[in-house]
């Protein structure tokens, strides 16, 4: 695959990307998604799980469709038993992945489970919806009557408890299930980074004084849509003093000469996986300030740092204790999290700074460990209280048997380094 360093065309992008998602076993990925899901719902003797969430849907089921439209308006859903295939649930056949993957057994009418559909008929659906779950769970794992569900309301909720079914939390098992990357995924992964980093050397070389901060970002947008890719979670895109602190969306402001411009990629590609990657660029062809390389140099000595921390076995507590300290004047602004698990979006581990973690509610309650084959982000961000500017970096990872190996390939800026 060719790095994407400098801007390709699109018919050079979408050739790349047909030719290496062609190679990997899109069938044995979804078996193995599946496989890791039931293993986990087995350890924890439960009958199955009902999942509304786009991204479990997929992860579990191998269904992409309406996955926006989905995180507001709930209509499809599926049910994944502890042995054999899932049942999806659709509203109507106009709704179906069609042909299913062989990860599905059938694709049957759903009950309507959200107010805007159902209106004021929503627990008469709900208890219809009930019963489906309850024949479904008796079917596959006969007096079994443990559910875990990833998302329900309380119509739903009470529903399954008059149905005589016990409702268990379903996000552990399947954020536990998808920490852990199968090759298949690895591969999924390395294209839509590539993807990614093919839209951010656009991004670098379209910048220039006068663009909008909505029109730089579009350049994402259109290089993922042109490629086959799907949705980015956020529009992290901010210029100037809008870099401190960060979190700022994306606006109409004009990007001007000199200042910095920084961006979180958070962008799921044509493989249906996220390509979590920020950098931080100079607008226009001069130098930058004394200020701007003590930033970016602090960034990239943070993040150097804290991948070289990362190796299977580490706490999630030593790793939080063990990285780059942030001096002083940055502490007030820290990143919340010094590094989080990725895969189809952000998800489990997500690390936060030892500041942070009894505050947060870690005490005691979030133990674990990092272990191979996750993959990670590690995030910093360097901007003083109060500061004209900040640095935004991150890179994403593969957790190996001896530490880490960059998934994120895009290079950092010399002109603040060199």
């Amino acid at each position: 695959m060719i790095q994407a360093i400098a801007p390709v065309s699109n018919d050079t992008l979408i050739r790349e990307v047909e030719a290496h998602l062609a190679k990997i076993d899109g069938a044995a990925l979804r078996r193995g998604r599946l496989a890791r899901l039931q293993a986990e719902l087995r350890a924890r003797d439960l009958a199955g799980c009902v999942l509304f969430d786009p991204v479990n849907i997929r992860y579990a089921a191998g269904l992409r469709n309406y996955q926006v439209m989905q995180m507001h308006i709930p209509f499809r859903y599926a049910f994944v038993p502890a042995e054999g295939k899932a049942v999806g649930f659709e509203l109507g056949a106009e709704g179906a992945d069609s042909p299913y993957p062989e990860t599905v057994a059938e694709i049957r009418p759903s009950r309507i489970p959200n107010f805007f559909l159902a209106g004021g008929r929503l627990a008469e659906h709900a208890r219809r919806w009930a019963a489906d779950i309850a024949e479904l769970a008796k079917d596959s794992a006969g007096a079994n009557r443990r559910i875990a569900v990833d998302r329900v309301g309380p119509a739903h909720f009470e529903a399954l408890q008059a149905a005589g079914l016990t409702a268990l939390e379903a996000q552990e098992p399947i954020e536990l299930a998808r920490a852990i990357k199968l090759s298949e995924e690895l591969a999924t992964m390395a294209v839509d980074i590539f993807v990614a980093e093919a839209g951010i050397a656009r991004m670098k070389d379209a910048l220039r004084p006068g663009l909008t901060e909505n029109a730089f970002w579009s350049i994402l947008h259109e290089t993922n849509t042109a490629a086959g890719g799907e949705w980015i979670e956020c529009r992290l895109v901010a210029s100037g003093q809008r870099t401190n602190p960060w979190g700022a969306e994306c606006s109409a402001k004009a990007i001007e000469a000199g200042e910095l411009v920084g961006f979180d990629t958070d962008m799921v590609g044509p493989g249906g996986y996220c390509a979590d990657i920020s950098r931080t660029l100079l607008c226009g062809d001069g130098t930058p300030t004394g200020r701007q390389k003590d930033l970016y140099r602090m960034a990239v000595e943070q993040l150097e740092h804290n991948m070289a921390l990362v190796r299977p076995g580490i706490t999630f507590r030593d790793y939080a204790e063990r990285c780059w300290p942030l001096p002083e004047p940055y502490l007030a602004n820290r990143y919340p999290e010094v590094a989080h698990g990725i895969g189809l979006c952000d998800e489990y581990p997500g690390i936060p700074p030892i500041q942070d973690w009894d505050e947060r509610g870690y005490r005691g309650g979030y133990e674990g460990v990092i272990e191979e084959d996750m993959t990670l982000c590690v995030e910093s961000y360097i901007g003083a209280e109060g500061g004209p500017e900040g640095v935004k970096l991150e890179q994403q990872v593969l957790v190996t048997a001896t530490g880490c190996r960059l998934l994120s390939t895009f290079p950092l800026e010399d002109i603040f380094l060199g």
